[in-house]
């Protein structure tokens, strides 16, 4: 008996032991499965984009003049990039390339309010295809809708030359919080600093005080615009954090790439419009909790076409499967690399913005080289001289008159030469040309033959599409 019992008692406990393994086992799995679907969820993409804001009248790049508490959080736990950059600074070719990874050329945006290649695909295309929402509030400004089918998000002013900038977080909240399985990719295009420069409280500044930027004339009226531009700038803060904010209260921050740029210059002469630093340099911070490491710099030369590449391969896609002009920069943002592209490219067609003034421009770690391709003629841009939106731009010429200072920055927008060259290290605003000194000879050379090899990859025809992108734009 106490041999069956023995026997008995040790075959129940062996069957105890196999089932309590077998338990855990399947705990153990469970749990394993979870993890693996955690880790390999899909994450959102949430894009803030300012409308015309100089990169570095913003303190995470050394502006002085308005401080912006939101973003420079943020930037704390971001990695920003000190060499981003857009191929045309105006709002709809720059938009257009940040949002197919393409060139202008490559679509057909060569000039603002210009309708894309209608064959043109565009992150709609790519992130829909692959699981995503894919939804656009505020300021669109990319036609036609066949190339950018975007969701249509509510609560964000859409027009950028409105004397108001409205909004409520009701509908992005919506938006990211409705479906839990499918990840989302938002774009919330804000209108601020765009001018008429109506919103915010201009009384925060002193124009007697600020550091007014060297590549502007020192007027009243400039002092007077610019203070009405920061005021603007406030309210660009105020409303990356409300975004923030809301992106916080879904409970998805943790799982969602967040994208800040600054998108081109703001509209003041040599900023907007041009192929100055001022102009195509944006600013870029991307923050990426468990991935981007927190409050890091890095200066990766990188450019809007690059930005839907990385996009793609951060969401698990193949980043080379659109006929892109850039390329994912992923590798940089997790500290992979620290370096991404040899040069950054830009262009400017002005017609019907102004007279013919076709521009080329290409920029290395330290210089720019400008490529002026119709000289002989005056550089006339009639945002920038005062129709309907600012009010510097007389006091500008009157100060002309009588200031040599004054003078030469006129000069300088107005009448350029068929090249210039900047050491844009050690004159970040590009008020020395260095174009014809010999000791840079050799530099103008190299950027001279890699700008033509650009232009003709491209198929730029160069002069001649200034004056026929009047006759398609729309």
């Amino acid at each position: 008996m106490n041999k069956r019992f023995e026997s008995s008692r040790n075959h129940s406990m062996l069957s105890l032991m196999r089932s309590s393994i077998a338990l855990l086992a399947c705990v153990f799995l469970t749990n394993s499965v979870k993890a693996a679907t955690v880790q390999a969820k899909k994450p959102n993409i949430l894009v803030i984009l300012a409308d015309d804001a100089t990169f570095n009248d913003l303190p995470m790049y050394g502006g002085t003049n308005v401080k912006t508490p939101r973003i420079d959080r943020f930037v704390k736990e971001s990695k920003t990039f000190n060499m981003a950059f857009l191929t045309m600074s105006m709002c709809q070719p720059c938009r257009t390339e940040l949002y197919t990874g393409m060139y202008p050329m490559s679509t057909m945006t060569c000039w603002n309010h210009c309708v894309s290649l209608p064959t043109t695909k565009s992150v709609s295309h790519y992130l829909t295809a692959d699981g995503y929402r894919v939804g656009l509030a505020g300021k669109n400004h990319c036609t036609p809708r066949k190339a950018f089918p975007f969701d249509n998000v509510p609560g964000f002013q859409d027009n950028c030359v409105a004397a108001t900038a409205d909004y409520n977080c009701d509908g992005i909240e919506k938006y990211m919080s409705e479906d839990d399985d499918q990840p989302f990719f938002l774009t919330i295009g804000l209108v601020v600093p765009h001018v008429l420069w109506t919103v915010g409280d201009a009384s925060h500044f002193d124009p007697s005080k600020f550091n007014l930027p060297p590549n502007l004339v020192d007027t009243p009226e400039t002092r007077k615009d610019f203070a009405s531009y920061l005021a603007e700038i406030e309210v660009l803060d105020k409303k990356v954090g409300d975004i923030l904010d809301t992106l916080e209260r879904t409970g998805k921050a943790d799982n969602t790439m967040v994208i800040f740029t600054s998108e081109q210059g703001a509209q003041f002469p040599g900023c907007k419009w041009t192929n100055y630093d001022t102009g195509v340099h944006t600013g870029l911070a991307v923050r990426w909790p468990g991935h981007v490491k927190e409050n890091t710099r890095t200066e990766a030369i990188v450019q809007y076409a690059d930005v839907l590449p990385t996009v793609i391969e951060a969401t698990g896609g193949d980043s080379t499967v659109g006929n892109f002009d850039g390329s994912s920069f992923l590798d940089v943002l997790l500290d992979k690399s620290d370096k991404h592209r040899t040069y950054s490219y830009a262009m400017h067609n002005n017609v019907p913005e102004g007279s013919p003034y076709p521009i080329r421009s290409v920029r290395s770690q330290q210089y720019r080289y400008i490529r002026n391709l119709a000289p002989e003629n005056l550089h006339v841009q009639k945002y920038v001289m005062g129709i309907n939106h600012t009010h510097y731009w007389m006091s500008w010429m009157l100060a002309a008159g009588n200031r040599e200072k004054a003078y030469n920055i006129v000069k300088r927008y107005m009448d350029r030469p068929a090249e210039e060259l900047y050491d844009t290290q050690n004159d970040p605003y590009e008020l020395n040309n260095l174009a014809g000194k010999e000791e840079y000879a050799s530099i103008q050379k190299t950027l001279s033959a890699e700008l033509a090899r650009w232009m003709d990859e491209q198929n730029d025809p160069g002069i001649g599409l200034d004056y026929w992108g009047a006759n398609r734009r729309h």
